[in-house]
């Protein structure tokens, strides 16, 4: 997630933002202060609850070794001991903190699942601290790790934002932000993961195969909690948004209706109420400074640029995003572990199929290198994406596996393809020119060569960093229509943010006012419940309608999911390509020009040989003589060739 915008992603999205008083009012509750930043220790607090994290573990799986951090008062100049048939410790790390204690252990082939002792003793060997740690056994019945690929159509949802399914929740004792504000963007709306398994039908209607939840994980901050990207505990759901046994429930219940699950995680940062950020295990768990916050930049060519000053790597990779956000340093081995094994934990645990990985431009690219293997040796299909808010193909693809100069290898599959998200914006909004207008769509996908497989990138028309794509598009519903046929007939996975489907509108994402609305229909005394056709005016159903036809029918179509791509050379403000397997083939063209143009089909010969006819998904008409095509201004048509 971004929170400070890019002046070219202004210019392209047309945000509205607040005024910076407005907005630091606005996003701050009654009687609570900005955090301040402080340089950090390492000393050992006082505290009431001990933890274990992982909190429990299962036999069987890939990777052998565990590190099981222990948190007590006073205990690392204890030593463990195992009692276990199959477990022994090969290492114990102490760091500066006296309540820490990292164990690793061995659990070799074959180990039993049961519960195990961890007893700590002193020098004397005298026992002091004993703890019971669960061997789970694994559950090979349930389906995880399915993974998410260009098969599939991926629906973003923004939890707090989406629907309320359990008003119970709205308010938790004892967390630092209370209530709802639904007339704030900044305040929490009371979504909740009870609301969005009451609305699968709605995505399941929609040809909807995935479903991206943006960070479910606690987020107990006293200010801007809503978003999710501020975790305070790993291992826990946000209360607000229900519990660790209402996520597996999705899981499960998305899975019965043929829909994956993708968890967003963020390693960059946490939120500076963490339990492990008020009590750090090290000085430099995080990035910090003695003599003060050190500002970002964003700019992530200093990884590949080889021209880069060193102060501006770190300006990139070791800076903070906000003051309440501290960044973690991936490359402390024990952090590194926690990470990778909380990763591993989730999917094990609800059976989720996928992860997208937020920020990853400003981790350590070495860490992200071993967390994408680490996952892929452990789940061989898991999906996996990153985010990559970024300028220019070469550059965004270095993250990605591929042509990629320079010494690390990422292992990172695909990328939220913002690329093509700069390319279909400005062909949806500006006439052709050389480089520009529908231009672009070409230039960009002629750079797939930098990609070990660009059919791994997320497509997208907007998310909840960016302003709605509709409204970009000046609410005009043609065009939104024709961005509906080129995200869902282009090469990689299509991905569409809650409420497109019925051309919601707002600008901004993190600082406006309606990037991140709430869905009409999913919270009490709504006055319309945008869920059913009744409740829609004609426009939005006619948008709904144009979405759903063309998803079902990528569905069912393969040449639409894993076919080839040919494109042609984009002529007089018309770009036209063809996806095609051995099953089918289907003509895509778009019109960019302010009138109708008709199109010749005869340079497309090659791609149109044996075909005498076509229909088009756009409107279910049949086309009976393909030597020309009349396209109305700012038109697509997506034509299944018979």
């Amino acid at each position: 997630m971004r929170f400070f915008l890019l002046l070219s992603l202004i210019a392209l999205t047309n945000f509205t933002l607040l005024g910076q008083d407005e907005l630091e009012h606005s996003k701050l509750p009654e009687g609570v202060e900005e955090s301040t930043y402080f340089y950090r220790q390492a000393d050992g607090a006082n505290f009431s609850t001990a933890r274990m994290e992982p909190p429990f573990w299962w036999t069987g799986m890939q990777e052998r070794q565990l590190e099981i951090l222990i948190y007590d008062q006073s205990i690392n100049h204890l030593n463990p001991s195992v009692d276990y048939a199959g477990v022994k410790i090969l290492e114990t790390t102490r760091l500066e903190n006296p309540n820490y204690l990292f164990v690793l252990v061995d659990i070799g082939l074959g180990t039993k699942p049961g519960t195990m002792q961890i007893e700590l003793s002193n020098d004397d060997g005298v026992v002091t601290k004993s703890y019971s740690y669960e061997l789970k056994a694994r559950n090979k019945q349930m389906a995880k790790a399915q993974g998410v690929t260009a098969e599939d159509f991926i629906y973003l949802i923004m939890p707090d934002r989406f629907a309320n399914g359990d008003r119970g929740n709205d308010s938790v004792d004892g967390m630092r932000q209370q209530g709802v504000d639904r007339e704030n963007v900044f305040f929490r709306h009371g979504g909740d993961l009870i609301g969005v398994m009451e609305h699968l039908d709605h995505l399941e209607s929609m040809g909807v195969t995935a479903l991206w939840l943006n960070p479910v994980l606690e987020n107990d901050q006293p200010y801007e909690s809503y978003h999710g990207y501020a975790v305070t505990d790993h291992y826990a759901i946000d209360a607000r948004f229900g519990d660790n046994a209402q996520y597996a429930q999705l899981v499960q219940l998305a899975h019965e209706r043929g829909i994956k699950v993708v968890m967003d995680v963020i390693f960059n940062h946490t939120g500076d109420q963490h339990w492990f950020i008020q009590d750090l295990p090290d000085r430099n768990w995080i990035h910090q400074w003695e003599d003060g916050l050190r500002p970002i930049s964003y700019r992530a060519p200093v990884h590949m640029d080889p021209y880069a000053a060193e102060s501006d790597f770190v300006a990139v990779t070791e800076s903070w995003f906000d003051k309440h956000m501290p960044d973690l340093n991936q490359q402390h081995p024990q952090l590194a572990n926690y990470l990778i094994q909380n990763s591993i934990w989730w999917t094990e645990f609800s059976g989720q199929d996928g992860f997208r990985i937020d920020t990853y431009a400003y981790c350590d690219q070495e860490f992200m290198g071993d967390w994408n293997r680490r996952m892929l040796q452990e789940y061989s299909d898991i999906g996996i994406f990153a985010e990559t808010w970024v300028h220019g193909t070469g550059i965004q693809s270095w993250f990605t596996e591929g042509a990629r100069a320079g010494r690390h290898e990422s292992s990172l599959p695909g990328v939220t393809d913002y690329q093509m998200y700069y390319a279909l914006l400005e062909a949806l909004s500006q006439p052709q020119g050389w480089t520009s207008g529908v231009s672009r769509l070409y230039y960009v996908l002629a750079q797939d060569y930098l990609y070990k497989d660009p059919y791994e990138n997320v497509l997208f028309l907007d998310n909840h960093d960016l302003g709605r794509i509709f409204e970009a598009l000046g609410n005009d519903v043609t065009k939104l229509k024709s961005a509906f046929a080129m995200l869902l007939t282009m090469r990689g996975i299509p991905m569409i943010y809650y409420g497109t489907e019925i051309g919601m509108v707002g600008s901004g994402g993190a600082f406006g006012e309606g990037g991140r609305r709430d869905f009409p229909g999913g919270f009490p005394k709504d006055k319309d419940d945008k869920f059913k056709e009744k409740d829609r005016e004609e426009f939005e159903q006619e948008i709904f309608d144009c979405l759903q036809r063309l998803a079902n029918f990528r569905k069912r179509t393969t040449a639409l999911q894993s076919g080839a791509l040919t494109q042609y050379i984009p002529e007089a403000g018309i770009y036209t390509y063809f996806r095609y397997d051995q099953q089918n083939t289907v003509m895509i063209a778009y019109n960019s020009n302010d009138g109708e143009s008709t199109l010749s089909t005869a340079r497309f010969a090659d791609q149109m040989s044996g075909y005498g006819s076509a229909v088009n998904i756009m409107n279910g008409a049949t086309i009976e003589n393909l030597s020309e095509i009349k396209l109305p201004a700012h038109s697509a048509v997506v034509l299944q060739l018979r």
